[in-house]
């Protein structure tokens, strides 16, 4: 592992959504890793701690691999400025502790704005009547990109796009609630992993 989300006392006297959040969190780095931090993948300047600047983490350290098998220019990229760049996309909060907000290719910029679609994905999760939901960007001519939600309901329950978008914005900021929600099953792979490569393809239909 590269990081751990280490267990402080002071957490056991929170409430139990604070302390699930905490809990949730990737945490710390590791003990055999030299180094871990939240920066900008072009400047690689480290971010301020303060669980909102969102940047890519890197790892460093003798424990992170040398490179992949013959094939130069992907290891050139990936450990580009003596990092290994992981592609997850977090924050670090006044703790030290990091938390991975999305994959790189799965954020989407609304207005130049970046939004985690894994955070609009948990928030959908807490509504009753949802039992799967992938969110991806939908090509928007004004924003760039918007969020577009596809949901699976659970058995026997009905829903709108009005009910889903209402519950959106009292759990999250406006410029984050999808503009385009899509009910139906989900694609999945043999193992159970939702295919969202399928429902970037199936964004870009509905623009």
């Amino acid at each position: 592992p590269s990081l751990s989300c280490a267990w402080q006392d002071d957490w056991t006297d929170l409430d139990l959504d604070a302390r699930s959040a905490k809990m949730a969190r990737q945490g710390v780095k590791y003990l055999t890793l030299a180094e871990a931090k939240i920066a900008d993948p072009e400047t690689m300047d480290e971010l301020p701690w303060d669980g909102e600047s969102i940047g890519e983490l890197m790892l460093g350290g003798n424990t992170v691999m040398k490179g992949y098998l013959k094939n130069p220019d992907a290891t050139a990229e990936a450990l580009r400025g003596g990092w290994f760049h992981t592609g997850d996309l977090g924050v670090r909060h006044a703790d030290g502790y990091i938390e991975i907000k999305d994959r790189s290719k799965d954020i989407i910029i609304s207005g130049g704005e970046n939004i985690s679609s894994i955070e609009i994905e948990a928030a959908l999760y807490h509504h009753p009547k949802v039992l799967e939901v992938a969110v991806v960007a939908k090509p928007d001519k004004k924003w760039g990109e918007v969020p577009c939600a596809f949901i699976t309901l659970k058995q026997d329950l009905e829903s709108d796009t009005n009910e889903m978008i209402d519950f959106c914005r009292e759990n999250m900021a406006r410029f984050k609630v999808p503009k385009t929600i899509v009910f139906g099953p989900l694609p999945k792979t043999e193992t159970g992993k939702i295919q969202k490569f399928m429902l970037r393809e199936r964004a870009k239909e509905l623009a």
